[in-house]
């Protein structure tokens, strides 16, 4: 039941979720409160349970598709571990009471958050732009780059400042060429499912043309990073390096698609993990020399 659970919620995506509200959460601290651990782990608590439970909704609004990509076959509901009626069951108490949680227990502002991604997820990107788009990956970024916005105003009601903005954008960015490369690789199953996503419809080259402006712009905000937020030796440690190596991974991918069916799990996979090194840097250089000078 566990692994059947672990499946059903996502839990590798569910994990980058917290893992970037807490980034978002660490960069909008004040130096000056008083840190709360109920208000940390009822955070991690709520970003968990509404994710997971947004993460399952979509499967049960597309277990019919699902059933027909062999990627997504076994998936609770297809492979029948699950029942749709209790799937939903599932996915709503995760919502609700992961609602309540921040609501109550973290701050209203975190709360409302929340559930805007889970409207612009579940209602538009999963039920209109997915189906009917081959750029619904753009706007669908929206509340994928949110929880790290949900994380900081856990603490801070400022969520427009330059240093909140700076973790959306980067989640944002990062999310064409980490959807787009996966969807080059599974471009038969999204096919199979009649999904009109990007590969399907223009082809490999042309996704590989158009995940290219992204991928410059994401390096590009990294190494921009300090008119954003705080900068001290994590940014030349972690952030520049990783920036060069997405690039640099991007022109090899870009050379080998076509001969090496792997080509596109090195670049898949830096840009996962620079994705956290960018979020992570700031609030280290944040935190670092205030740690040093105690």
């Amino acid at each position: 039941m566990i692994k059947t659970l672990k499946s059903f919620f996502k839990m590798s995506i569910v994990v980058f979720v917290v893992i970037s509200a807490i980034a978002g959460y660490g960069v909008g601290f004040q130096i000056e409160d008083t840190f709360s651990f109920l208000n940390f782990f009822s955070m991690i608590l709520g970003t968990f349970l509404i994710s997971s439970g947004s993460l399952s909704l979509n499967q049960v609004q597309e277990s019919h598709r699902d059933a027909k990509m062999p990627r997504t076959e076994q998936r609770p509901i297809p492979s029948g571990k699950l029942s749709k009626k209790v799937a939903l069951s599932i996915s709503l108490f995760n919502i609700t009471t992961g609602s309540l949680i921040l609501f109550f227990l973290v701050s209203e502002l975190s709360c409302y958050i929340g559930l805007i991604i889970i409207v612009l997820y579940n209602v538009f990107y999963t039920m209109h732009w997915k189906q009917k788009w081959k750029f619904a990956a753009v706007p669908g970024a929206i509340p994928g780059a949110l929880p790290c916005t949900l994380g900081y105003a856990a603490v801070n009601p400022n969520i427009y400042s330059s240093e909140s903005i700076y973790l959306f954008l980067v989640m944002f960015l990062w999310q064409m060429p980490h959807f787009w490369t996966l969807a080059i690789r599974y471009k038969d199953d999204y096919a199979a499912a009649d999904f009109p996503i990007l590969p399907v419809v223009v082809g490999n080259d042309r996704t590989i043309f158009h995940i290219s402006f992204y991928v410059w712009a994401y390096a590009f905000l990294a190494i921009m990073s300090p008119f954003f937020v705080d900068f001290y030796y994590a940014y030349f440690i972690i952030v520049i390096p990783f920036a060069m190596l997405v690039v640099w991974l991007f022109f090899k991918y870009v050379k080998n698609e076509k001969t090496n069916d792997k080509a596109w799990l090195p670049f898949f996979l830096a840009t996962n993990f620079s994705m956290l090194a960018f979020l992570f840097a700031p609030l280290i250089d944040k935190w670092t020399p205030i740690i040093i000078h105690t």
